[in-house]
């Protein structure tokens, strides 16, 4: 079948590749159902007693990167023939919009894979453990939290470090390369950061809390 998407770079074969949905219906579905899983977790995490609103933002970011660390991440991952679906799959369509911004994803890039599949079935799991660790209030919450993102950032510093060094040219055009491979991927550097610094600093003043109850003894 002829190529009708231009990829980067141009000599990459994409046999039966079969054409995308509207770009508008892609990412309007993707926007509308992570708003309504925020909102949901929002909503519930308003039930748990004695919880700070720092804590009912964090719920609602674990269970948005959860959610899209397993079904979306990991649909990449179990599905190598994603860009060949001719019928109607909204996660394959996902991808293939995707792609315009870094086409190593519907090329198979062994790194890409390798970071997502990681991604996938260790740190999603992992975010939906933090939501309920948050909510119940566990002692391993901060640790948990912390281990996370470092684990997001590692993969993030991979990602864009592969990319570099392999000639960062992978994007249909500027466009894309700005909102997808740029834009949508900055929540997974700064936010991560944040949490870190945050949970560090109540790892920090347990700990001092803990050592001056200790000296008084």
């Amino acid at each position: 079948m002829e190529k009708l998407i231009h990829y980067v770079p141009q000599d990459l074969k994409l046999p039966g590749f079969v054409p995308y949905s509207s770009q508008s219906h892609i990412v309007g579905v993707y926007g509308l159902s992570s708003c309504l899983v925020v909102l949901f977790m929002w909503i519930l995490s308003g039930f748990v007693p004695k919880i700070s609103k720092t804590d009912r933002v964090l719920m609602c970011w674990w269970i948005f990167t959860g959610l899209t660390h397993m079904v979306l991440e990991g649909y990449f991952v179990f599905t190598p023939d994603f860009y060949k679906k001719t019928t109607p799959v909204y996660l394959a369509e996902v991808w293939k919009e995707y792609s315009k911004g870094d086409s190593r994803y519907v090329g198979r890039d062994a790194g890409v894979v390798s970071v997502e599949g990681i991604t996938a079935v260790l740190e999603g799991p992992a975010c939906l453990l933090a939501v309920y660790a948050i909510a119940a209030k566990k002692s391993y919450r901060h640790v948990l939290q912390i281990a996370i993102c470092l684990g997001q950032l590692y993969g993030t510093a991979v990602y864009f470090i592969t990319a570099i060094l392999e000639g960062d040219n992978f994007a249909a055009s500027p466009f894309y390369y700005y909102a997808y491979y740029v834009f949508a991927n900055h929540f997974w550097v700064w936010i991560p950061t944040v949490i870190v610094i945050h949970c560090w600093k109540k790892i920090c003043a347990a700990v001092k809390i803990y050592e001056q109850k200790t000296k008084t003894n």
